[in-house]
């Protein structure tokens, strides 16, 4: 039977890690592969054809009721299409048949992916999803199909100014139980910056003044949300991903975050350019009253996919890097630093006189023979320089090693 003589139809992809696993590429990188066919005896084939696809798909539905005794369901669904390219990797020209001998036969093809993609997800109302498909025709028989998936993520790189902004937030109410007034509770949070990616450690630093008459449990939690947008409506999913639970705040008191840790665990990037579909992340510090309701401060998080460059972005502020640890600024070095016990006996007094009086910008070498101390206090309150690969200082190859002794 024709069916027996295809051993094995396949498309597969170039470095791909796993065989099991999508392989994953990002916007405007060219994809290669090839659809390998595998025959167990001589075969005529029409075409080998291939197609690569992609799209943004929602679809839910609703129950509605037209009266006490009708009812009806409402369908909402929407597709967007963002890959669509078809090619033939064998045909022949006049239209005539091909006879493939037995064994193995592979058809190479590359394209190029297009810039804007979104990220690949997969939703409880909706998904995302990219694919390749290949297509063996062959006459009297029908159509044998073979398909790879394949991951799309699209780059958001958090070192932008927008990103790296700190967040912050006040809330405050007055808790009540029934009828009873149990008296003022506020909450003020800040993260240092807008924009994480997964594993990454989020410091807290937070303020719960408890003015009520009950013991209060504050914790803080990173929530996704899923929404899906079809014709005009919207359906919302929400869950919490990563939680943190501080000490209770008895009543009367103040409880203070020195930047308590919150992990961000393993998750999928924001999505945030797809019309029909959107990924969003939130930082919540929650307050529970026992017999009230919650006071909540929601702080928004985007979570990116290039991380955070080791000394932070050249359009960040240069004091939000440098917060941690300012101490350096405050080391003062002294104004008239006392020479070695054999300083005197080894250079006159004209010599001293000539090294600390400030030296002359003629070239760098005389600001390196120049006192070290003497210049330390011009550059003591400003922030240590950002890391770049190349020297803007080179050293000079002429410039005279100096005694250790002198």
């Amino acid at each position: 039977m024709i069916f027996e003589k295809v051993k094995r139809f396949a498309v597969e992809l170039a470095g791909a890690v796993d065989e099991d696993g999508p392989p994953v590429f990002g916007g405007g990188d060219a994809v290669s592969g090839k659809v390998l066919l595998e025959l167990l005896a001589d075969a005529r084939v029409e075409s080998v054809k291939l197609h690569a696809g992609g799209y943004a798909k929602v679809h839910w539905t609703e129950s509605r009721s037209a009266g006490s005794s009708t009812a009806y369901t409402q369908n909402y669904s929407d597709e967007v299409e963002y890959l669509s390219l078809r090619e033939t990797l064998l045909q022949a020209d006049d239209g005539s048949l091909t006879v493939l001998p037995a064994g193995r036969h592979e058809f190479p093809f590359t394209f190029q992916l297009p810039e804007n993609l979104v990220t690949s997800f997969e939703g409880k109302h909706g998904c995302v999803r990219y694919w390749i498909k290949a297509k063996l025709h062959r006459p009297w028989s029908t159509v044998k199909k073979t398909k790879k998936e394949f991951t799309v993520i699209e780059p958001i790189d958090i070192n932008t100014p927008d990103l790296l902004a700190p967040q912050a937030g006040t809330k405050e109410k007055m808790a009540h139980a029934w009828y009873c007034n149990l008296g003022q509770i506020s909450v003020t949070a800040k993260i240092d910056r807008k924009g994480y990616t997964p594993g990454e450690v989020i410091p807290i630093f937070a303020e719960i003044d408890n003015c009520t008459s009950r013991t209060v449990v504050p914790k803080a939690a990173i929530i996704q949300s899923q929404t899906f947008i079809a014709r005009g409506t919207l359906k919302q999913k929400k869950c919490v991903v990563a939680t943190l639970a501080g000490d209770a705040v008895p009543a009367g008191k103040r409880e203070t975050w020195h930047g308590r840790a919150l992990k961000i665990p393993p998750l999928g990037p924001s999505i945030m350019q797809c019309r029909i579909i959107r990924v969003e992340y939130a930082l919540k510090v929650c307050v529970e009253i026992p017999g009230a309701s919650k006071l909540l401060l929601e702080l928004p998080l985007v979570i990116g996919t290039i991380p955070l460059h080791p000394f932070g972005s050249r359009t960040s502020s240069v004091g939000s890097q440098y917060s941690v640890n300012m101490d350096w600024r405050y080391m003062t070095a002294p104004e008239q630093p006392e020479p070695p016990p054999e300083y005197s006996s080894l250079v006159s007094e004209e010599e001293v006189e000539n090294r600390l009086a400030p030296p002359r910008h003629a070239s760098m070498g005389c600001i390196l023979e120049g006192p070290f101390f003497a210049y330390i206090q011009e550059f003591r309150n400003r922030p240590p320089p950002l890391y770049s690969e190349i020297d803007p200082n080179p050293p000079i190859t002429d410039i005279r090693p100096r005694c250790m002794t002198c």
